[in-house]
């Protein structure tokens, strides 16, 4: 009897981890993380929360692309696009609808060379001094968009951008397609419910093998002879 509800003691807790492990993959991407973050910063601030942006969003994965070999050794990066690469590259790739493109009220940059959580992002980052915290804290802005890349398949270095926008939210920045836009293959951008296609991968392959392995050395150290 003891062993017997020992065996569904363990199946509960093996059930507990497997159903842990199921749910984590659906918990959307980071750059819709960092968005959160932002307004929670603003509002701490008693600032309005701003709009989240897909297409304003894409935008800001778009410039985050042009600026993966900008990432110095020490994860310092300067990189602008000029103003023409806004309307004739970026807003074409995302499928932004040119006359609702709005405009660009100010933006934060940042790269590292190792993966980094949005929280560490934001704080190591993106907003590491007074001049990226006014920015963040501008009144005028009226919506967001946050863009996510890695450079290289198989490594580093992860670049950030945020764009901020104050124009009229809902009516700019529009995707094609009622809203879908052009589907992007590398990064992952904010207002939008898929998950990221580079950065959590590897963080998700090491903790699916932790799991595994744990709950191997349960089973191994219950129900052996």
């Amino acid at each position: 009897m003891v062993s017997m509800l020992n065996f569904f003691h363990w199946v509960f807790l093996c059930s507990l981890l497997l159903a842990s492990s199921v749910s984590s993959k659906h918990n959307g991407n980071t750059a819709n993380d960092l968005v959160e973050i932002i307004n929670k910063n603003r509002t701490a601030s008693k600032i309005p929360q701003l709009y989240n942006s897909p297409g304003l969003g894409c935008i800001a994965l778009q410039y985050a692309r042009v600026c993966t070999g900008n990432c110095s050794s020490n994860s310092t990066i300067k990189c602008q696009p000029s103003e023409d690469d806004f309307t004739e590259v970026f807003a074409p790739n995302c499928g932004v609808e040119l006359p609702t493109f709005g405009t660009i009220s100010g933006y934060l940059l940042g790269c590292h060379q190792g993966y980094l959580e949005p929280s560490e992002a934001f704080v190591n980052v993106l907003v590491r001094d007074k001049k990226t915290l006014s920015s963040l804290r501008n009144r005028t802005h009226t919506e967001v968009g946050v863009g996510i890349i890695k450079a290289h398949k198989h490594k580093g270095p992860y670049i950030w951008c945020v764009l901020f926008s104050n124009s009229q939210t809902n009516t700019s920045f529009v995707l094609d397609d009622l809203g879908q836009g052009i589907k992007q293959t590398k990064g992952c951008y904010s207002g939008t419910n898929s998950t990221c296609n580079e950065g959590q991968k590897n963080t998700r392959k090491l903790y699916d093998v932790i799991l595994t392995v744990l709950l191997y050395l349960i089973v191994f150290q219950h129900f052996s002879f």
